[in-house]
């Protein structure tokens, strides 16, 4: 006779509650096992563990169909509300499913309220530890700083090394960190690839008060390329000055942390980014970037790539709504030979593990305030500005 921990009756409903984790543990594997064994698990498990197992006879298939029914809409209303309330992250939906399944097994017999209550007891546990490591353990709205936020140390686990540093409390810009264009700079620069509205100019990006402020301004410009830009705007990278000229300062993996303060302004494109040394992209690696209608309330965190056919390929998450503007905030990104973590005021919010989508080349860093991608600043927004207390590079 076989052991009663194996009855149908205790098995059945144990592989129903893992179901849920195992698909939440599949988000950080590579994209062929991570899809297939997420969308089983949304068709199936929360629905019947909220309806039980259809047994077989007559009503199997509109039980099945009915618990189908019921897991899609408990996880239509579920990602509707994580949505609406800024906290929405497909991580985050699955955690909480994944709890909502075993809560509805544990329900049901043969189980009861010592095993209900444990795994109560473990969920607020995990809850409450705020170590900020997992993506899907993290809150959904970024806390609300008022003056410059301090890092510290990266947020991602170490040992780390800080090898480049600039706090910004001299009385002008560091040149010996910073170029204030892009490597192809001539007399100024923009990026003619966005079909951008601002040329870049050294005046634009400025040190005083402790940050680095860099400044957009509706102000006519002819640019060396023979073109005319309505905006002129600051930058700065760790890039060359010219194109022949050797870069500041290349990196290969680490950990890149910025305090920064975006612009309220709308049709501005704020941006924290890592460009290859190479000058040709993909790949790129955005830090942080605010674009779009409401691109001072949502950040977007992406990593590009080259696709099978040469084109760039990209995947993104967006973090808010927030008021994004209101203080300065730490946005990280931990760059390790087999993952992509980003990281917002210390908290993990995205994680990318698909090797065809990590870097391994030396790459640049870039702060930028860009003008009019993906739409031009409103009648009435003549400046903006983009400050910055800090940008930190820590490696193994």
């Amino acid at each position: 006779m076989a052991p009663k921990f194996f009855s149908p009756k205790l098995t059945v409903p144990l592989l129903l509650a893992a179901s849920g984790w195992a698909a939440l543990g599949a988000l950080a594997l590579p994209t062929p096992v991570r899809l297939p064994v997420t969308l089983a698990y949304l068709l199936v498990g929360p629905g019947l563990a909220l309806t039980g197992p259809p047994r077989a006879g007559r009503g199997f298939l509109a039980t099945a169909v009915r618990a189908v029914a019921l897991g899609l809409a408990v996880e239509t209303l579920l990602a509707v509300a994580l949505f609406v309330g800024g906290w929405f992250t497909p991580a985050r939906a699955v955690l909480l499913l994944a709890v909502l399944t075993t809560l509805a097994v544990l329900a049901r017999p043969p189980f009861g309220r010592p095993a209900l209550a444990a795994l109560m007891l473990v969920t607020a546990c995990n809850a409450g530890s705020g170590t900020g490591q997992e993506v899907w353990n993290t809150p959904g709205v970024p806390s609300q700083a008022s003056g410059p936020a301090d890092g510290g140390s990266p947020a991602a686990p170490g040992p780390w090394q800080l090898v480049f540093q600039d706090e910004f409390d001299g009385a002008r810009l560091d040149r010996g960190h910073w170029a204030t264009c892009y490597d192809w700079n001539d007399r100024g620069c923009t990026n003619r690839g966005n079909r951008e509205l601002e040329w870049y100019l050294p005046s634009q990006a400025a040190v005083a008060g402790g940050l680095l402020t860099l400044t957009a301004e509706r102000r006519a410009t002819d640019g060396s390329d023979d073109r005319h830009y309505p905006w002129t705007s600051g930058m700065v990278s760790t890039g060359r000055d010219s194109w022949n000229a050797q870069p500041r300062a290349t990196f290969t993996r680490g950990y890149f942390a910025a305090s920064i303060r975006i612009p309220a302004e709308a049709g501005m494109f704020p941006a924290f980014w890592l460009m290859p040394a190479t000058r040709t992209t993909p790949p790129e690696l955005d830090v942080v970037e605010f674009l779009g209608p409401t691109n001072a309330n949502t950040a977007q965190l992406t990593v590009h790539w080259r696709g099978q056919d040469g084109s760039d390929q990209h995947q993104s998450e967006y973090v808010g709504p927030a008021d994004y503007p209101a203080g300065f905030h730490v946005f990280g990104l931990a760059w390790e030979r087999d993952s992509l973590t980003w990281y917002i005021d210390g908290v993990a919010r995205h994680r990318e593990t698909d090797p065809g989508r990590i870097p391994d080349q030396p790459m640049e860093v870039l702060l930028n305030l860009a003008v009019g991608y993906p739409k031009a600043p409103p009648d009435g927004v003549d400046t903006a500005r983009l400050q910055v207390d800090w940008v930190r590079v820590w490696q193994h």
